[in-house]
Parts: C-alpha cells; structure tokens; sequence
C-alpha cells in the first residue's frame, strides 16, 4: 500500500509551501498512476527510516 505521505519521494518545496513527488514521470506515467490509484505506485519507497533499521536488527 502506498502512502505519499510515508514516500521517500514526497519533499517539501518551500518555495511553493507544498509537497510534491520528486520522482521524474513522463505524461503517459502520470495518467496511468492516476488511473490505477497511488497504492499502486511502482515508485513508492517507504521513507521510514526506522522501517530500514528495524530490518537490520
């Protein structure tokens, strides 16, 4: 399940004082990740970063 909020790619612009995705899509990406819904995302990668470690533990 993918959660913007808990991406890796989901930064903060200050400049426009919003998030966005980071990741470099292509127009024909971005319709297909719309269609499918973002849980779906073939780009998501958790940015936990105590996920990571607990894994290594």
């Amino acid at each position: 399940m993918a959660d913007c909020e808990t991406c890796a790619y989901f930064e903060y612009d200050e400049n426009d004082e919003e998030y966005y995705c980071s990741v470099d899509m292509d127009e024909d990406e971005v319709a297909g990740l719309y269609g499918r819904g973002f849980k779906q995302c073939r780009y998501y990668r958790n940015g936990d970063e105590y996920a990571v470690v607990k894994h290594q533990i």
